[in-house]
């Protein structure tokens, strides 16, 4: 091929190169105007059909949020590819895993990203999914005391305007560290979250919504394992690793993201908690009140603060001008009393709880009074004689 030629093939390419450029702003534009109509050049369309069938009353307000996704694993990976697909404003990723062979069961990742870390992997993938989404991605241990400040940092100041904190935390790790990592972070900056979870042997899940100082945070009632500071990593069984399904993975994602879009979008009734389990096709759902015991004090500290705004918004006297009823009759002939129904120590504390059908606690926490009332002074005799207890400790 002579210069001439080359130079008239090179123009030609330039030429296509330009094509395509102005092919790919095209497309872009379209999608960043985000137009509410509902017409059929508008990626969106199906999604803004919602505000005019009456379920959302703005659909495109989701471009508002921020929401921050931490653990990109079975759950988490699908429930940043949902709210991508949802046209969330921002997401914030964090991990610390990369991506494994033995991660192709699940409904995101891809053989060809196998060694590359789960935030990064997942960025390239949703990007190309919906670029009108911004990412943020943090790959790290939030456990860690220099990770754990930098993590507080981004929920505080990672918002979608500069600044602000992000709308909500949406938990899906695997692990208990994580969840009260994340649980100390959010009841310090007295920020609304999700957690949620699947089962060892994958036939389960469940989703939470916690609202610090209004429901109970995952240190109010927490797992055994936790309540008992139990390593986690003495409870692995040498040759056996958790299940894992697809199915489960992708039911309780779409059920977390399904309740964001209530709560961001205020549609709908928010589950506090739902759980689901596979094997009954059973949906359990109760709301569990914030313990006053909590180990926790920022949670403590967050339930005062709540019962004085409630305090505030109830009015103690009558408006002016407004009836006041009164009683049919102020006789009582038979002599009826009205009292407050209570219930033993371990009725109160299921009752406020509020367990849902189906759903028992595995142990119960001894309340504040249980510990006082415990006296410490007194011992425990015993009327072994001597040669008894001599005859025991042989026998040992």
């Amino acid at each position: 091929m002579d210069a001439k030629s080359l130079k008239k093939r090179i123009a030609e390419l330039e030429a296509e190169v330009e094509t395509l450029k102005k092919a790919s702003n095209q497309g872009r534009s379209k999608i960043e105007k985000m137009s509410a109509e509902v017409v059929d050049s508008n990626p969106y369309s199906r999604l803004m059909a919602l505000k005019r069938m009456g379920i959302v009353d703005n659909y495109e307000t989701i471009r508002d949020y921020s929401v921050a996704v931490v653990g990109v694993g079975g759950v988490g990976s699908v429930t940043a590819e949902m709210l991508t697909r949802c046209g969330i404003g921002k997401l914030l990723l964090f991990d610390y895993d990369k991506v494994e062979l033995a991660n192709m069961n699940r409904l995101f990742f891809q053989p060809h990203q196998a060694g590359l870390s789960k935030v990064k992997a997942a960025e390239a993938t949703l990007c190309d999914i919906n670029p009108d989404v911004e990412f943020e991605v943090h790959n790290y241990n939030i456990t860690t005391m220099d990770n754990f400040q930098h993590f507080m940092g981004r929920l505080k100041c990672g918002g979608k305007m500069q600044g602000q904190p992000v709308d909500l935390i949406l938990s899906c790790v695997d692990n208990f560290e994580a969840r009260m990592a994340i649980n100390t972070a959010c009841n310090e900056l007295e920020q609304v979250w999700f957690e949620s979870g699947v089962s060892e042997n994958a036939v389960s899940g469940h989703i939470q919504l916690i609202k610090p100082g209004e429901t109970a945070c995952f240190s109010c009632a927490p797992p055994l394992v936790v309540a008992t500071h139990t390593d986690e990593r003495t409870l692995k069984r040498e040759g056996v690793c958790a299940a894992s399904l697809p199915t489960t993975m992708g039911v309780v994602a779409g059920l977390l993201v399904q309740n964001v879009l209530k709560y961001l979008l205020k549609f709908g009734d928010v589950a506090f908690y739902l759980g689901y389990n596979a094997l009954l096709d059973f949906f359990p759902t109760m709301q569990m009140k914030p313990n006053v015991d909590c180990s926790d004090s920022a949670c403590r500290k967050c339930q005062k603060i709540y019962q004085k705004r409630l305090a505030e918004e109830i009015p103690t006297e009558p408006e002016k001008g407004s009836k006041v009823e009164e009683p049919v009759s102020t006789e009582n002939e038979w002599g009826i009393e009205i009292v407050a129904e209570t219930l033993g120590d371990d009725g109160d504390k299921e009752q406020n709880l509020d367990l849902g059908k189906g759903i028992k606690v595995a142990y119960t926490l001894p309340s504040k009074d249980d510990k006082e009332n415990d006296n410490p002074e007194t011992v425990t005799t015993n009327t072994d004689s001597l040669e008894d207890l001599m005859a025991t400790m042989k026998q040992l």
